[in-house]
């Protein structure tokens, strides 16, 4: 494609050398825009299935201190425990112990012995049958009337406004990628039809000699197409340390949802593609550009 023979001097055409340097910006965005995706499916994939069918019953500490509170607290966990494994729908019911509750409130109030003084509330980690889920109104009624101050936290509620924001998050990433598609496609539009305004005269005497438009077109095509792979190549040398940067970054974090924000290989191989795909939307761009413009002239 690079090779083929010329009539048209656009190797030293000044109007199209900017173009490697506004496509690789576009590709540089449209590469973070595809990993931000990437990344905010695979988190949601992992909250939907590490929540989905799983429950946390609250239990209000008793007041007091002494022996018998600690006993009375030590009671409800068992009753709590043998009603929801009576259940419908409930699979599996285990109180945390008290080191659990410790280690999950260390990352928000640190690791100190304050939190073994503190009259911490028991839970009790529910496991659910997704094929027939238990009834959660009747199951709230039956806790408190059974025990004081017990509670159930369905994580379905918050988890599905969750789940909602980053799908709205993953259309508006969507939509970068196509509104910075549209914008490279605009500027080899510009650039496409500036060469052509520089070489009117020479095209105008390739088409008195019987050129066809096919033949003037595949020119400003592969020129676009050679232009249009450098600049993506100069974007995804631009993607791939800032790509590191936030992976090292994510590393370093501490628990949490946000623990993990690798990429994963589906996303690797879309930004790959991206110089390439930027190149032939410039081709191809280009290439219908010269039919219309010199259509128009006829």
């Amino acid at each position: 494609m690079f090779s083929r023979h010329t009539d048209l001097p656009l190797k030293n055409d000044a109007a199209t050398r900017f173009l490697p340097w506004l496509v690789a910006p576009m590709v540089f965005l449209c590469a973070i825009a595809l990993a931000g995706a990437f990344i905010l499916h695979g988190l949601i994939g992992r909250w939907d299935r590490d929540v989905a069918g799983t429950l946390t019953v609250e239990i209000v500490s008793p007041t007091g201190d002494g022996p018998d509170s600690a006993e009375k607290a030590r009671t409800n966990v068992l009753d709590a425990e043998r009603l929801l494994k009576a259940f419908p729908g409930v699979r599996a019911a285990k109180a945390l112990s008290q080191d659990q509750l410790i280690a999950l409130l260390a990352p928000w109030l640190g690791n100190s012995d304050l939190l073994k003084e503190l009259p911490l509330p028991a839970l009790i980690d529910v496991t659910t049958d997704p094929a027939s889920p238990p009834d959660l109104a009747l199951m709230s009624t039956k806790l408190a009337q059974a025990i004081p101050g017990a509670s159930v936290d369905d994580h379905r509620v918050w988890l599905s406004r969750l789940i909602g924001l980053g799908r709205s998050i993953e259309w508006l990433a969507s939509g970068i990628v196509l509104l910075i598609g549209f914008v490279t496609s605009a500027t080899v539009f510009q650039a496409t039809r500036t060469g052509m305004a520089i070489h009117h005269e020479v095209i105008e005497v390739l088409h008195l000699i019987g050129a066809p438009d096919d033949y003037i077109a595949r020119q400003f095509a592969d020129r676009a197409f050679t232009l249009g792979l450098r600049g993506g190549v100069i974007g995804f040398a631009l993607t791939a340390p800032a790509m590191a940067a936030i992976g090292f970054s994510a590393h370093h974090l501490e628990g949490g949802f946000l623990a993990d924000l690798s990429l994963p290989w589906t996303g690797w191989g879309a930004i790959l593609l991206l110089p390439v795909s930027a190149a032939l939307l410039s081709m191809i761009t280009a290439r219908v550009t010269v039919h219309r413009t010199l259509a128009s002239l006829l």
